[in-house]
């Protein structure tokens, strides 16, 4: 009986097909990219992973909370969910929009 040869990546792809997507280290850089672009009112954008992606922006401005989120929404055909607010840890005079991030 033959053996399989086929050398498979962490989510069941094979090497072949996973070499040709761009890397992970990539895709978040490209999310982060596109976020301090298109976001300019987030004086801080983090990114976070606890078991989920979590995508975080700190807004000075209080009145652009609403902008942000607006804006979160739209970008990256449904990418960016569960968007919320809070409170911005070590900087009280700061706002918090928060989005679980799909890759």
């Amino acid at each position: 009986m033959p053996k399989d040869a086929t050398v498979y990546s962490i989510d069941s792809t094979t090497a072949r097909t996973a070499s040709s997507r761009p890397s992970l280290n990539d895709q978040l850089s490209s999310v982060l990219d596109d976020l301090r672009a298109r976001i300019v009112e987030a004086d801080e954008i983090t990114l976070e992973f606890d078991g989920k992606l979590h995508v975080h922006l700190d807004v000075k401005a209080g009145e652009d909370l609403p902008l942000v989120e607006a804006k979160l929404a739209e970008l990256g055909n449904g990418m960016f969910s569960q968007i919320g607010r809070g409170a911005t840890p070590n900087h009280p005079f700061s706002h918090r929009v928060s989005a679980l991030v799909t890759i």
